[in-house]
């Protein structure tokens, strides 16, 4: 009877919270300016939430060498500020002629691709893996039409996700500097909401979080960082044209979990292959090395093991980040990941672990 009353329970539960979310999309409007205000802040939030784990620790080492906290933040938007400076001196003139010299070269270069495949069709090397009545060349340029239709709508998304650049840039160093000074006091104002006996727990949660996200962050910069310098030196190699442009692509595409590895490879093989496919081969070659001394040397060393997240489980994430959200849903859906998981296994530690293992 006792557990005839707890299912009731659960379900009277459950049914009240659907009558509640069913009330409110009735009365959507109340909420629309409360979501509008929120898709606003959402890219300097997520941007100072990423620098925040990014120079938190080195503010905190600041801090003990006995420098005032609001100084040491200020020294490190200098630090910060040169760095930027330094990028648009130093690398941003390459990277420009190369975004340049890509575009202008864009009809020559989908020309030759077309005159590389159409000579690997009259060798017959498409026979083997195409039906004999289909036009192989027809399929592989839909393929990549449909591969190019794909890249750039997620460019087209990215360029919308930093569209109102003005806010950004004015709201995010604020925003990131309060985090930085203040960010502590988040974490004590939830713990205070909290029942006194749980307190301690909550604590707890909220530190175990707070590493988890610190970890994630600082590690994934550094694992790009490594992964970026590997292919870059790879490309000069290589001769691989437009190698900076196409590193920086696939650093930033590398911040996608899984996925954007894969996605990153395909100009880089694209490129290379209209080159000559012996460059599409070794570029092949590069990408596969970086990637198994980022895998297997650099990423267990800098993650250890406080990212064990199975990879079929990071590519369902990512699905559903993307169907949810977009590119904004692929960059958060990990981090979120994380955190619920955190949060459940410790509400499972200690609200049922111990009756479920006495039943």
């Amino acid at each position: 009877m006792l557990k005839m009353n707890k299912f009731f329970k659960l379900c009277l539960a459950v049914i009240l919270v659907l009558i509640i979310i069913y009330l409110g999309s009735l009365v959507d409007f109340i909420f629309r300016p409360v979501l509008s205000f929120f898709s606003i802040i959402l890219v300097p939030l997520m941007l100072s939430g990423f620098f925040y784990y990014l120079l938190r620790p080195l503010v905190d080492f600041l801090e003990k060498r006995k420098i005032n906290r609001s100084l040491a933040i200020l020294l490190l938007y200098v630090v910060f500020a040169g760095i930027l400076t330094g990028f648009i001196i130093g690398v941003w003139p390459s990277l420009r002629d190369q975004i340049v010299a890509l575009v202008q070269n864009a009809p020559a270069l989908f020309a030759k691709l077309g005159e590389q495949l159409q000579e690997w069709e009259n060798n017959g090397f498409f026979k083997d893996i195409f039906p004999e009545n289909a036009n192989p060349l027809t399929q592989l340029t839909d393929y990549l039409n449909q591969g190019f239709t794909f890249l750039t709508n997620y460019i087209m998304n990215l360029f919308s996700f930093v569209s109102n650049f003005a806010i950004v840039l004015f709201t995010f160093p604020i925003m990131l500097y309060y985090m930085l000074k203040e960010g502590g006091k988040f974490g004590e104002m939830i713990v205070s909401f909290l029942p006194n006996r749980f307190k301690e727990v909550g604590a707890s949660v909220l530190n175990e979080i707070n590493n988890a996200l610190k970890g994630f962050i600082v590690g994934r910069v550094l694992i790009n960082l490594a992964l970026g310098v590997l292919m870059y030196i790879g490309f000069l190699i290589i001769g691989l044209p437009y190698a900076l442009l196409l590193t920086v692509v696939a650093v930033i595409a590398n911040f996608i979990p899984f996925i954007g590895a894969i996605l990153s490879s395909i100009p880089i093989v694209i490129i290379g292959f209209i080159q000559s496919p012996g460059t599409a081969i070794w570029s092949l070659v590069v990408i596969l090395a970086a990637q198994q001394i980022q895998d297997n040397l650099i990423g267990p060393y800098i993650f250890g093991k406080q990212l064990a997240i199975h990879p079929i489980t990071i590519i369902i994430l990512v699905l559903v980040g993307q169907d949810l959200g977009g590119i904004i849903g692929i960059l958060l859906v990990v981090p979120i990941y994380m955190i619920i998981k955190i949060i459940v296994t410790r509400v499972y530690q200690l609200f049922f672990k111990e009756k479920w293992q006495k039943a």
